[in-house]
């Protein structure tokens, strides 16, 4: 794969400083002084105010490190989606790793020059010169493909996942592939359009983007020594390789151990206290880097004033809140459950059979339905749908009275100001063709109807609920990307998607999570398009060589992500069966089983028979009016006593949304998470800041790295044929009861009768 241009930037086809490349250049207007820096603060201290335009990021090495993280994520982080305790590779992850082996890369390969057949006279070279930073900049917008939206695989393969694994039907590779594709590609063509009221003005500055650029500047720095980053990065690496062989295989126990389990060994409530897997997790450890970066991603990297916000409301529910629903109120007759678990239930505390109420149409059975009754939730679940619903509204509305005044100014700003410093250097750059993006949206949405139209049986999802689908992103792409550019705040669709459709079209659980994902994931896609945009624009990255990254890059990953996900539903026997599998087994699938928890609920059941005036759950609905007018208390408050700063810092939606991650998410999680996190944020950043400013994103990017490998390793090396040791090191965290319930006369096997 030679290094060459399309005839789309200067970048492009500088590898070898061919002057003709400069063809592709628009000429630089004039600037003032007064005009060479930004309006936002934040942007004038984090982003250069210069761009060298001769620096190639057509190249080899660009297409090489950048199309293997790709690849290398998407199936790292598909694999370990169905493992008891999900490990998420970032995009952080492969900045850091991907330096040295670029810089590498720039000192051995050949810089011998030559030409391709039909490109003329135009030289090339697979060693243009020095490792730069707009190839670094590529190179991770590629991984970033590999991780999807928000970590992990692909959205829609949760799709493919509830239905061989959960439902036990049938859905053909075609249909899964283009049902994954489709739905991760089909908001870049409106994203693409509304680029020019979200990247381009300067007051969409999109806080999260500076953090990244803060990142690139810090590793392009001269680094050298034996302190260097790198030699750091490889140290820590091979450190996590070698210890995850313990707590991965050796002694599991080591990753949830539970001290009052082991100390109270006959007492349920004791365990529920205990385990930090389906209990409170007081006196519950961990020395499994796994566990502590599962489903909310590395602590080292989160801010420590995030990590405060995550522990008061997190402390709120878990502790307080929960105590007196469970114990205290026993609401919803939450003691005739577990007081955590994700899993339905019947009215007497079984595992609702749901397999029973599903037809041969894939649809409900309701006679069926009503002869097993009502579907039950554990006490968690069950307040965590409604701190849901109350988070989604507080969103909204702490947004409007907050930040209502200065978004408004900044997109009025956007359309009468002058073009800042870094759009005027961007524009240097050939731009991308409007077509591409209207293409790119036609085709995506022909080929979306043509999986509903023919291939409707395996996608339940009509014609029109695709449109009406794809209507409510595009609506809300608009105001959600300028919420998140100015606030660093996205506001999510799903509980309003599936809502939404689950009233409409209920009965059809495929149906329900496929309207879900081509609206929400279609916006949250659009919201990352854009983010990933304003990175670009930032680093002054040739326009159309970003485009074609995050496209290629989403095909990629989206194929792979399907592919592995194919090969383990079709080779590990009762995956994502937790009741089939042994305690300690690794593929448990927490993330889909609240996936098709939701299925069931929204879906099949419907919210009419869960959450209206045929289910128990009618109250919940109140919440959505609660999250909705907490806010604007806390607005009136800060504006009646405005000395009093701390009010200000009451976050609403992160308080509620604190614990959205819970199920699957389990308290383990949380503690050790919040313990790192605080170590490191806040005693190693006060005390050793300059070990943390050189080292923090290093040994984070370093124990995902290692963990990663090394439970590659296992699995194919001792996993494929069922190589195991049994001992009391391998047992788990000896908390059988933790999912009793404590009601008095209720019958469960395995548990005592109260």
């Amino acid at each position: 794969m030679a290094s060459f241009e399309i005839d789309t930037e200067r970048g492009s086809s500088a590898l070898t400083r061919n002057p003709t490349a400069d063809r592709t250049l628009k000429e630089e207007p004039a600037v003032d002084d007064e005009e060479e820096v930004s309006p936002v603060e934040q942007v004038r201290l984090t982003v250069p105010n210069e761009d060298d335009p001769t620096l190639p990021v057509w190249t080899f090495r660009m297409w090489f490190l950048g199309l293997f993280s790709c690849m290398l994520l998407s199936f790292l982080n598909t694999f370990f989606s169905y493992r008891s305790e999900p490990l998420i590779i970032t995009m952080i992850s492969v900045q850091v790793a991907t330096l040295p082996i670029g810089r590498f890369m720039a000192n051995v390969l050949p810089t011998t020059k030559f030409r391709l057949p039909g490109f003329g006279s135009r030289e090339f070279s697979l060693n243009p010169g020095p490792f730069n930073m707009k190839e670094h900049v590529l190179i991770s917008i590629f991984a970033n493909a590999g991780s999807a939206f928000g970590g992990g695989s692909a959205y829609a393969v949760g799709i493919v996942d509830i239905i061989k694994a959960f439902y036990k039907r049938n859905i053909s590779f075609l249909a899964s592939w283009i049902l994954v594709i489709t739905t991760q590609v089909l908001g870049y063509g409106w994203a693409g359009i509304l680029r020019k009221y979200v990247v381009e003005p300067a007051e969409m500055w999109w806080p999260s983007s500076l953090v990244q650029v803060s990142l690139f500047r810090a590793l392009h720095e001269r680094d050298s020594g034996k302190h260097s980053r790198a030699r750091f990065f490889l140290i820590a690496l091979a450190c996590s390789f070698l210890w995850y062989i313990v707590p991965g295989y050796l002694f599991s126990t080591l990753s949830n151990l539970s001290l009052l389990c082991l100390i109270f060994p006959k007492s349920v409530t004791a365990q529920q206290i205990g385990s930090g897997m389906r209990g409170l997790g007081i006196a519950s450890l961990t020395f499994d880097w796994s566990v502590v970066a599962s489903f909310l991603g590395s602590p080292l990297i989160t801010p420590f004033f995030a990590i405060v916000n995550v522990f008061v409301g997190y402390f709120a529910v878990v502790y307080v809140m929960i105590p007196i629903a469970y114990w205290g109120l026993d609401v919803y007759h939450a003691k005739t459950f577990p007081i955590f678990s994700s899993h339905l239930f019947t009215r007497n505390g079984q595992i609702y059979n749901v397999s029973a109420i599903v037809n041969d149409k894939f649809e409900i059975d309701l006679p069926a339905y009503e002869q097993q009754g009502r579907i039950n939730l554990s006490i968690f679940f069950a307040l965590s749908y409604g701190l849901n619903f109350a988070a989604v509204m507080a969103t909204l509305t702490h947004v409007i009275m907050f930040n209502g005044r200065e978004i408004y100014q900044r997109y009025r700003a956007s359309h009468k100001g002058k073009p800042d410093i870094h759009t005027r250097l961007m524009k240097k750059y050939r731009d991308i063709p409007s077509w591409w993006f209207h293409a790119m949206l036609l085709l995506s949405l022909v080929v979306s109807l043509g999986l509903c139209i023919f291939m409707k049986d395996q996608v339940q999802l009509p014609w029109w609920g695709l449109l009406f689908s794809a209507g409510l992103a595009l609506i809300f792409t608009l105001p959600i990307s300028i919420i998140t550019a100015t606030t660093n705040q996205t506001p999510g669709l799903n509980v309003i998607t599936e809502y939404i459709i689950g009233i409409i079209y209920p009965g059809r659980p495929i149906a329900n999570v496929c309207f879900k994902t081509y609206g929400y994931i279609s916006m949250s896609q659009a919201v990352s398009f854009l983010n990933d945009f304003k990175l670009g624009h930032y680093m002054k990255v040739p326009p159309r060589s970003m485009f074609i990254v995050q496209l290629v890059g989403t095909i990629v990953a989206g194929t792979i992500n399907i592919g592995i996900a194919w090969y383990l539903l079709t080779t590990v026997n009762n995956i994502c069966q937790d009741e089939l599998l042994p305690p300690n087994s690794p593929w448990m699938c927490p993330n889909d089983r609240v996936f098709f928890d939701a299925s069931v609920i929204w879906g099949l059941v419907g919210p009419k028979r869960i959450f209206g005036d045929l289910g128990n759950y009618s109250a919940l609905n109140w919440c959505f009016l609660g999250g909705a007018v907490a806010p604007v208390f806390v607005w009136l408050l800060h504006k009646a006593f405005p000395s009093k700063t701390w009010i200000k810092l009451i976050n609403l939606p992160v308080l509620l949304g604190a614990t959205a991650a819970m199920p699957p998410a389990t308290t383990l999680n949380f503690n050790s998470w919040i313990l790192v996190g605080t170590i490191f944020n806040l005693f190693v950043f006060r005390y050793r800041k300059r070990w943390w400013q050189r080292y923090n994103y290093v040994l984070s990017a370093a124990l995902d790295a290692g963990l990663a490998f090394m439970g590659v390793v296992l699995y194919f090396c001792l996993g494929v044929e069922n190589v195991s040791i049994s001992w009391w090191g391998s047992n788990g965290e000896y908390c059988d009861l933790a999912s009793c319930p404590t009601a008095k006369g209720v019958a469960v096997d395995g548990c005592p009768v109260h």
